[in-house]
């Protein structure tokens, strides 16, 4: 049975105002931006009813939507401005995606799975998005086909992040990333500041399914 609309629009207003603002995401126009996408239109239909629950929301294939409050965060910290070209790592839903291409100039998301590009592309092409370009692959490694990126946000996560996607980004640039492993991954923004200069900052604990076909911790030496 669907939820009321009214209900729906309820639940919206509470996820912002419970969760996401009291988690210090403060940027007017992201939420007002995430007030306005209905999150319930990204999520599978057996989880409609936690579309804008404090949860992670399985999508299959062992991946996940992450919290509201996580994907609001990682995007107030990437600043991303009108002139950005952005690289996603993970479409998944499209969620992010909708949300980061109605903020940047380009968005160009990968993902390993077919039906998640599929899927994430219709519900795009439906509210409008032109400035997505969807691809199918692997980027467990890297993804340096239209480097550099003035932003890379990547929604799985690495036991350590490869090199390549620090090098992937331009003086200035801004990567969110979470590495590490359970029970507390640390979810990370990166920004360039020289040729061979990044700086760090943690910006919180978390515990994201890895990246398919990320290396882990047995497969690096030591």
């Amino acid at each position: 049975m669907e939820q009321p609309l009214l209900d729906l629009e309820q639940a919206r207003h509470n996820m912002v105002e419970q969760q996401i603002r009291p988690w210090n995401v403060l940027d007017n126009q992201l939420l007002d931006l995430i007030s306005g996408l209905p999150r319930d239109r990204f999520v599978p239909d057996e989880y409609r009813s936690l579309a804008y629950a404090d949860t992670q929301i399985p999508i299959g294939h062992s991946q996940c939507m992450m919290p509201p409050r996580e994907e609001a965060r990682m995007l107030q910290a990437l600043r991303i401005q009108p002139s950005d070209v952005v690289l996603e790592i993970g479409t998944g839903t499209g969620y992010c995606t909708a949300l980061m291409a109605q903020l940047a100039y380009k968005v160009y998301s990968v993902d390993i799975i077919g039906e998640f590009i599929e899927q994430a592309k219709e519900r795009t092409q439906q509210l409008g998005l032109d400035n997505i370009e969807f691809e199918e692959g692997d980027a467990a490694s890297g993804w340096p086909h239209y480097k550099p990126y003035d932003v890379i946000a990547i929604t799985g996560s690495f036991y350590k992040l490869p090199k390549a996607y620090k090098r992937h980004l331009p003086i200035g640039g801004r990567l969110f990333c979470i590495v590490g492993q359970e029970p507390a991954m640390k979810a990370k923004l990166i920004t360039r500041t020289g040729d061979d200069e990044w700086h760090e900052e943690v910006l919180y604990e978390t515990v994201l399914p890895y990246l398919i076909n990320a290396k882990r911790a047995e497969q690096f030496e030591f």
